[in-house]
Parts: structure tokens; C-alpha cells; sequence
């Protein structure tokens, strides 16, 4: 197996580097238009607001028990101790299985933006493909596309597998790099906001924009939903826990800083493309998948074109397809390399096959994990980028948020003298307000059945694996 000990070498700059990279892949540069649709104009920037404060009261969670319990696998270790005996070990043998899933669906998620992106600088690579059901019809249905731009996305994971394949400790300067080009393209595209956008349109809600009607709050809980999608990765560093240095000050400190920075970012972004392009128009860009494959590269062609004509706004918006894709790849490559760290506490806690606790014998990571991990998100990529996102979201709240949420109560009845090192803050209103926060975007959904039979299926099947090891090992 190798060493069994891992290094504590991630410092409070490189965790907000992985949580940043985690937070800011893609999804911003995709998922506006659905966000603007779901409410039918501005005012579902809401959304974002309410996801800012629901990550927030999550992340809160995640603080405190990141930095009582800074282990490797984070929720595993976590699920143990707040539930005694075999519900604990039941219940975090549980969300690794469902991690086996929602994991790879994450890493899709990324990879199939990437692609779509691609498709803007060369088209061919989005055809060749058709369309086909895997499940029934209607709202149980879920959309398999096979074509070169799955295979480019698969190309993606396997990018990103090789640069992980070494220690923590080197790969400081390929994540700063990556932040580098992250926070530049962001920065970029609120510049040009401020340069050609005006803010007449970003507050321009429609008529009737804010009537508190059902249509409202069923539009605002699929608007919170994509918001949650693209705020989540601040607990990354938690499940790196065994390998951060002074984790009882930098797991709070990464956790809420990088929450606050994503929040004033994409809030930023969102307005300056809204400044430029006005609501409509995002939202018809939202209707046809060549537009939405690149709202960022239509965004610099509508500020640019004026000034620089249609050929040099063209390349200006080829410019952010590049930048957007390197986005994209440095999310899945922090995404990887958090949730590898899982499987392998989980193995070496004897809760999880004995073969995820593998350390590469040389460079000193869960290879094993890795690459099982990988392989899963590549057959996600075939899937289209909306089914993954619900199905991600959901399952992700079912199965481990609301777990956790529950149990950080629990653990401050059971265990009142363990040492804190952060304690949340307005205790108990954070887990409670994210309960009924995620709560609500589940429910509130039209095709919540869908997801909510995922994860139930997945919930029987990882049950019935537990009970089935349960069995071998007493007649052992």
C-alpha cells in the first residue's frame, strides 16, 4: 500500500485555491440562461442572493465539523462519530456509495461544459451524434447523448487524471496557474461590463416579476437549485482534512472565505452580462444549444463589436471560449482530487472494499480511488449537462447534506466537551436554515419525482451492499 500516513502540506492559500477552483468551473458560464428563465427575467438573480446565504449557512456546518474532526473523507469521518455504532458506520457507508455516483456526475457536469465550449470554436465537434432514453418516457426519462463532444469530454477527466497523478505537495504551482486563468476571465468579462454593459438592464424586471404567486416560488426553487449547483465545492477542503496543515484555523477560514469570494464574483459576472445583453436576450440564448454552448464568446461579440468589428469581436469571443474551457478542466481537476480522498478513508476504516485504501507506492495518493472515480464520470459524460445537474443536486442533498445537517445537532448533544475549534455561528439556526433551504429546492421542483427515485434506488442498493458484507463478515 505504501505509506500510510499522509502529509499535512495544504496551507490555508492552497485550500482557498482548491475551493475556488472547485466553486467557479463552468456552471456560471452556463447555467445563467436557465437561471434567468426559471423566474422569466432579472429578478431570478434572487436566486443567487438566497443560494449565497443558504451556502453560508451550510458552510457554517461544514466550518465546525471540518475543524473538530480534520480527517481524510470529510462527511465519512464525520457520520461516524455523530451516529453511534452501526447506524454511523451504515449511514457513511452509504454517502461513499452515493459519492460513487454523485462524484463522477460532478466531474461530468465539467467536462460536458468544456465540450460545449469547444463546440464554439469548432462546431463539428458537437455532431455525430443522436439522442436516446435510457429510463421510460416524460419526467422519468434521462438524456444520453453519444458524439465527439462526449468523447472530448471523456479526453477531459483522463487530462485531469494525469496531472493529479503525483503528491499533493506538487502540485502547488499547476493549481495556482489554474486560479490564475480563473479569476482572470471572470475579471475580464465585469471590466467589460462596466465598459459597454449598462445597468438599466440589469434591474429591467418585467411586469409582474415579483407577484408571489405559485409560478413565483416554483420559478425561485429552480432558480435556487441551479444557484446551489454552481456555489457548491467551499467544503473541498474538508475532505482533504488529513493532509491541511493547522486545519482548526484553515478549514474555517477556507471554507467562508472562498463562500464570500464566489458570492461577490459571480454576482459581478451575472450583472455585467445582463449590463451587456440585456435579460431577452440571455434567456433566448438559454432556448437553443448552439447559443448556450457559448454565452460568454456572445457576450464579448455584442460588447466588442461596435468598437472592434465583427471579425475582432469574433476572436474576442474565441478568446473566452479558451479561457472558459481551462476553467472548466481546473474545476474537474480540484472536484478529482477532493473526492478521491473518500473512498480511501472510508477503505482504510475497513468500511468500504480494501482495495479504495491504496496509496500509490512512490507518490503517495489513493490511485485506486482516482481512477475508479474517473472512469465512473466518464461514462456520465454521455449524459446531457440539465439531467446531470438535477440528478448531482438531489441525490447530493437527499443523501448527504440533510444527513449532516441533522447530524452536527446530534453531535452537540452527544458530545458536548469535544473540542471545537470554530463553533458556528446563531447556533441552531445555520443547519436548520439550510434544512428547510435545500428542503425546499427539492420539493419545489416539477421533476422532483425523478430524482427523488435515484436517490431512493440508490439509498436500497447501497443498504443492501452494507448488509450483504455484514453477513460475509460474521461467517468469517
Amino acid at each position: 500500500m505504501g505509506d500510510a500516513r499522509m502529509e499535512r502540506s495544504l496551507t490555508l492559500r492552497g485550500a482557498v485555491t482548491l475551493n475556488l477552483l472547485d466553486m467557479i468551473g463552468v456552471g456560471p458560464f452556463l447555467t445563467l440562461p436557465l437561471l434567468l428563465a426559471s423566474m422569466g427575467g432579472p429578478q431570478a438573480m434572487l436566486g443567487w442572493v438566497l443560494g449565497a446565504g443558504l451556502a453560508a449557512c451550510d458552510g457554517m456546518v461544514w466550518a465546525e465539523l471540518g475543524a473538530a474532526m480534520p480527517e481524510e473523507g470529510g462527511t465519512y469521518a464525520y457520520l461516524g462519530k455523530m451516529f453511534p455504532g452501526q447506524w454511523g458506520r451504515w449511514l457513511s457507508f452509504l454517502f461513499v456509495f452515493q459519492l460513487c455516483f454523485s462524484a463522477p456526475l460532478s466531474v461530468a457536469s465539467g467536462c460536458i461544459g468544456l465540450a460545449q465550449y469547444a463546440g464554439f470554436l469548432a462546431p463539428g465537434l458537437m455532431g455525430g451524434g443522436g439522442i436516446v432514453h435510457s429510463l421510460g418516457v416524460g419526467q422519468y426519462s434521462f438524456g444520453v447523448t453519444i458524439g465527439r463532444g462526449s468523447w472530448l469530454a471523456i479526453t477531459a477527466v483522463m487530462g485531469a487524471v494525469v496531472l493529479l497523478y503525483r503528491r499533493l505537495a506538487n502540485m502547488r504551482g499547476v493549481a495556482t496557474g489554474m486560479l490564475v486563468v480563473v479569476l482572470g476571465t471572470i475579471g475580464w468579462a465585469m471590466v467589460t461590463g462596466l465598459m459597454h454593459g449598462s445597468w438599466r438592464r440589469v434591474v429591467q424586471v418585467p411586469a409582474g416579476g415579483f407577484l408571489l404567486d405559485g409560478r413565483f416560488f416554483v420559478g425561485l426553487g429552480s432558480a435556487m437549485l441551479i444557484a446551489t449547483y454552481d456555489y457548491w465545492g467551499y467544503y473541498n477542503v474538508t475532505f482533504l482534512g488529513g493532509e491541511t496543515s493547522d486545519p482548526g484555523r484553515t478549514v474555517p477560514r477556507a471554507v467562508l472565505w472562498s463562500i464570500g469570494i464566489v458570492a461577490l464574483l459571480y454576482l459581478g459576472l451575472n450583472a455585467s452580462v445582463l449590463s451587456v445583453m440585456g435579460a431577452p436576450a440571455v434567456i433566448a440564448a438559454g432556448s437553443g444549444i448552439e447559443a448556450r454552448r457559448a454565452l460568454l464568446s456572445q457576450f464579448m461579440n455584442v460588447a466588442y463589436a461596435p468598437g472592434m468589428g465583427a471579425v475582432g469581436a469574433m476572436w474576442m469571443g474565441r478568446v473566452a471560449a479558451v479561457l472558459v474551457m481551462v476553467t472548466a478542466f481546473a474545476s474537474v481537476f480540484s472536484l478529482l482530487l477532493g473526492y478521491s480522498r473518500i473512498p480511501f478513508a472510508a477503505a482504510r476504516d475497513g468500511n468500504f472494499p480494501a482495495v479504495f485504501g491504496r496509496l500509490h507506492p512512490t507518490r503517495g495518493f489513493p490511485y485506486v480511488s482516482l481512477l475508479v472515480l474517473a472512469g465512473a464520470a466518464c461514462m456520465f459524460c454521455f449524459f446531457s449537462l440539465a439531467d446531470v445537474i438535477a440528478s448531482l443536486v438531489v441525490l447530493r442533498i437527499l443523501l448527504q447534506f440533510g444527513m449532516q445537517h441533522v447530524g452536527v445537532m446530534v453531535l452537540r448533544v452527544r458530545r458536548p466537551e469535544m473540542r471545537r475549534p470554530f463553533r458556528m455561528w446563531l447556533y441552531p439556526m445555520p443547519p436548520l436554515l439550510a434544512l428547510a433551504g435545500f428542503g425546499y429546492i427539492v420539493v419545489s421542483r416539477p421533476n422532483f419525482a425523478r430524482e427523488a427515485m435515484l436517490a431512493a434506488f440508490v439509498s436500497v442498493v447501497g443498504t443492501l451492499i452494507f448488509l450483504g458484507r455484514k453477513l460475509v463478515e460474521r461467517h468469517q
